[in-house]
């Protein structure tokens, strides 16, 4: 933790590394917790005093004592979908209305953003990139179009804003379809009335948060001497730029998203946590250099409730791709490892990790333009540790099997890895000495 800096949590794959139990086990330590991008297509699963919660807006700092809690400008809100998720914390005892504070320039995504999602898949066909259809890209769309409703309009002639939003949404829309054949463009019916209720509802429940210009909050802090953690949603393999495109999300995942996404300096940057699975997982369409089709997949799936948090859909699951590894920690800056779910692989008497990838018939170890064609990964197998560690406490206890894989990870990625997840809950969560 760094007094006056921003400490920054980022996931190092293809989402679902686990950043919502980091960061809840991270926040004691810090002043305040901000979310710097992306929307509610994310989902942090928390585990913890026999209760389980899916944050899919709300930043996971939300569960400790008084601190402050940011939505950044660079993250994209659904109101119906926050007042749900707000309202069901409330509802089990969590005060959000006075630690909750949401930037004025964040983009709002309206019902026509998701009909705009569902149409735009379906003029793709068969090459859809698996959108979990919540009206994020074309939000985004809108933001770089300079035609997007953003949180600070709901103070002011909103009504007028958002009619103009939709009747340009609804122009696109019969736009898309006509380019479809008749037949396909016919069974496509939409009807948001129901949806644009609660919507509009969820507008009314933000106006009770404190809506504020969160750049000169984030940077006043700062100056202040307060200790801020930034919080990413999905990988730094689903960034916008350097992610396996176009099978990514709308905005840059990295570390420089956090400047972007909460209006500071590059220099006001200071450690940079990096987490990673003890294997792999992706969720929708795209390459995956080490996914397992076999029986092995299926095991570390069953063992790992490898299902998404919001979508409830299957992960694809492969062993932990470090060349992928490097390449992030390369665009990220990252200081410090978290890796996450080790216990999943206490049963296997192998363990394999990716270290190279052979490209038409060449072995290369850094990550190339396109990973979609005739990429084979090179493995190196290491002994299984054979052991149950879900109910160890410190490092001193993890069997030698297990620190040797450490040790391995350590030695090819060139970072320390300084804390080790061994189970959902947050006492599953062992700091290493001098990492």
């Amino acid at each position: 933790m760094n007094k006056g800096k921003v400490d920054v949590l980022l996931g190092l794959q293809w989402g679902d590394e686990g950043k919502g139990k980091v960061v809840d086990v991270l926040t004691p330590r810090y002043d305040v917790v901000a979310r710097f991008q992306g929307g509610p297509n994310a989902g942090h699963t928390l585990e913890f005093e026999g209760q389980k919660y899916v944050l899919r807006s709300i930043p996971s700092g939300i569960f400790q004592g008084e601190k402050t809690n940011i939505i950044g400008n660079g993250v994209v809100l659904a109101p119906d979908l926050f007042m749900e998720e707000a309202k069901a914390l409330e509802q089990s005892g969590h005060e959000l209305k006075s630690r909750l504070h949401i930037s004025k320039k964040a983009h709002l995504i309206m019902p026509t953003h998701r009909v705009l999602d569902a149409v735009y898949e379906l003029q793709k066909g068969k090459n859809k990139v698996g959108t979990t259809g919540k009206g994020i890209g074309p939000t985004y769309t809108d933001k770089v179009s300079r035609v997007g409703l953003r949180v600070g309009d709901i103070l002011e002639n909103f009504e007028e804003k958002y009619n103009k939003a939709k009747a340009r949404h609804e122009s696109i829309i019969k736009s898309v379809l006509s380019t479809l054949p008749a037949e396909e463009a016919n069974s496509f019916v939409y009807d948001i009335t129901e949806v644009e209720k609660k919507w509009l509802e969820g507008v009314e429940y933000l106006r009770q948060f404190p809506i504020v210009d969160s750049e000169h909050e984030i940077n006043n802090l700062l100056r202040s001497g307060k200790s801020i953690l930034c919080e990413g949603a999905q990988g730094t393999m689903l960034d916008i730029d350097f992610g396996s495109y176009p099978f990514v999300t709308s905005s840059n995942t990295i570390c420089a998203g956090a400047c972007t996404g909460l209006g500071i300096g590059p220099n006001k940057i200071g450690d940079v946590y990096g987490i990673m699975k003890a294997y792999c997982t992706r969720v929708g369409a795209g390459p995956f250099p080490t996914e397992l089709f076999d029986e092995t997949g299926k095991k570390i799936r069953d063992l790992g409730h490898e299902y998404g948090a919001v979508t409830g859909r299957e992960r694809r699951c492969g062993w932990i791709d470090l060349v992928a590894l490097k390449y992030s920690i390369m665009v990220n800056g990252v200081t410090k490892l978290i890796m996450m779910k080790s216990d999943v692989l206490d049963g296997f008497d192998t363990i394999k990790a990716c270290v190279a990838y052979k490209q038409n018939g060449n072995e290369i170890d850094y990550f190339p333009y396109n990973i979609e064609d005739n990429i084979e990964p090179v493995y190196k197998e290491l002994p299984g540790w054979k052991q149950d560690m879900t109910k160890l406490t410190s490092e001193d206890q993890f069997p030698k099997a297990f620190k040797d894989y450490v040790d391995f990870l350590e030695k090819e990625l060139e970072t320390p890895i300084a804390i080790i997840s061994i189970g959902p809950d947050r006492d599953q969560t062992i700091e290493r000495n001098g990492k």
